[in-house]
């Protein structure tokens, strides 16, 4: 496996870590690949029940390495064939039923934002920044930004963020609900341990409670887009009935029932 990212599971929680820390952790052709395989082999394995995406070195993620574009792919056919690449491991991810954290330490800018999009959970650093920035080199946004985006903020500024240079604070990336925390620490290498802490934290959240429940609820609302009010009821319906058959469903359940009948 390519050293460009890290892939190790532990007790059921995988995690994913970009490992190009020298270009800030974007995306080329060998990131692009081995984040393409090591995605497909997290959400396909029996053992894994939570994910954890991380990064290497200064940043989460600078997008799309923009220099190794210039160099190395000489057409707009190039570089759409490697955005399909990326894009074949964001669809991995949030069309599984496994759930995932981010941990976005320094900046997430390009398509890093995509990458960002498609954790269910992701936790910052108060230093971190979080941008769109294309239009900067004139490129326009890839790697689910325009699919997600507008989605986790709203349409309204989902348009402010890709129409402006602008990189938004960690104060401002939890008001927006583009992520769910950011965490401190007395300088930067304390807060990217900070941050990877606080990720663990909730997977192993999951992993201590009903993981399955909480990835098929993930599931359910992140393909909501596909189906009608009636057929994401039917859905819903399905799921909770499937649920309730499984070993750790019925052992719940049945402590629940105990519980509130001895009051």
């Amino acid at each position: 496996m390519s050293d460009a990212i890290l892939f190790t599971v532990d007790e059921g929680l995988a995690r994913l870590t970009l490992n190009r820390p020298a270009r800030l952790n974007a995306f080329n052709g060998e990131l692009a690949e081995a984040w393409r395989e090591v995605t497909a082999e997290a959400v396909g394995r029996d053992d894994v029940r939570a994910i954890i995406i991380d990064a290497a070195g200064p940043a989460f993620c600078a997008g799309g390495d923009v220099i190794d574009m210039a160099t190395t792919m000489g057409s707009g056919e190039q570089i759409t064939a490697f955005a399909g690449i990326i894009n074949e491991g964001i669809r991995s991810l949030t069309e599984s039923a496994v759930p995932v954290v981010a941990a976005a330490h320094g900046t997430t800018a390009g398509g890093g934002l995509g990458i960002l999009l498609c954790s269910d959970y992701a936790v910052i650093g108060s230093r971190s920044k979080v941008g769109s920035l294309y239009a900067n080199i004139g490129l326009t946004p890839d790697l689910s930004v325009s699919a997600q985006l507008a989605h986790a903020v709203g349409q309204r500024r989902a348009l402010q963020l890709v129409l402006q240079d602008r990189l938004l604070s960690a104060e401002e990336a939890v008001e927006w609900g583009l992520v769910a925390e950011a965490v401190a620490g007395e300088d930067a290498a304390a807060e990217t341990l900070a941050v990877q802490v606080r990720a663990e934290e909730i997977a192993r959240f999951w992993l201590a409670g009903a993981a399955g429940a909480y990835g098929e609820a993930k599931r359910l609302i992140r393909s909501r887009t596909e189906r009608s009010f009636a057929a994401q009821l039917e859905e819903e319906a399905r799921t909770i009935g499937a649920a309730f058959e499984t070993q750790d469903a019925r052992a719940r359940v049945a402590a629940f029932a105990a519980k509130a009948g001895a009051r």
